[in-house]
């Protein structure tokens, strides 16, 4: 038997990878700092060759890499356009990676499990600290959820609703996004669940108990009604996932 032997590296590739590196590196920092404006197009591809003491090749690379990072707009024959991250572009990207799951077996499950562990932490922090604002809106939410129990269509929507406002009581911009994730990763199988005016009933029930329990400053039973009510609602489903 032959001898095997590592293959050497590249020099030459090594050092193509090195620049192309530091390039992106440096524009990032400049998206980030504020430097590159979101909205405003990248400095010619010359400029940048001739600043940062590359090729071009290496300049062509880098802006690849960005804009399959999403930090730039690349389209054929026009110069680049800076984009800034958000939380939104943020959940783009990720919603993208997390949609293969719900073709999976037990996809649809392991992202509800992660919606229930955020859940369950929100809604200790609402009875720790929801203020008289939050609960005036989860009130609301709750009376809109109640007067819709025979318009299954409406419930969904105002149980999402009710459900948002846990989201946004830390006054956290990343929760309303993630919350928005979860309702887009869901929404398309969770609209299958089959509806009628005595299982709506059930769940604003649920949601009534975990407003009590808010109001009454008690985390525990927030948490474990809240987790009760989830639990539940992916019983009246779990088969069609399945």
């Amino acid at each position: 038997m032959s001898d095997i032997h590592p293959v050497s590296p590249d020099p030459e590739a090594a050092q193509l990878d090195s620049a192309v590196g530091r390039v992106v590196a440096a524009i990032e920092a400049q998206i980030f700092s504020g430097e590159l404006k979101d909205g405003e197009s990248l400095p010619a591809e010359r400029s940048i060759v001739e600043t940062m003491g590359v090729s071009r090749p290496v300049a062509r690379e880098a802006i690849k890499i960005l804009g399959g990072k999403g930090l730039l707009d690349v389209q054929p024959r026009h110069r680049p356009i800076v984009r800034k991250p958000d939380i939104r572009m943020v959940m783009g990207v990720l919603g993208g990676l997390v949609g293969h799951l719900t073709g999976q077996p037990g996809g649809i499950r392991q992202i509800f499990d992660v919606r229930i562990f955020v859940e369950a932490g929100l809604v200790r922090q609402a009875a720790l600290s929801a203020g008289k604002g939050d609960i005036a809106r989860l009130r609301e939410a709750l009376e809109a959820n109640r007067a819709s129990i025979g318009d299954s269509l409406n419930f969904y929507r105002t149980d999402t609703a009710f459900h948002g406002v846990l989201y946004s009581i830390p006054a956290n911009p990343i929760f309303p996004a993630l919350h928005g994730a979860f309702r887009d990763w869901l929404d398309a199988s969770w609209r299958k669940m089959p509806r009628l005016p005595e299982r709506n009933l059930k769940n604003y029930q649920a949601h009534a108990a975990i407003l009590e329990a808010i109001l009454d400053r008690d985390p525990d039973r927030a948490e474990q009604v809240l987790r009760s009510h989830l639990e539940a609602a992916w019983a009246q489903v779990r088969d069609m996932f399945d």
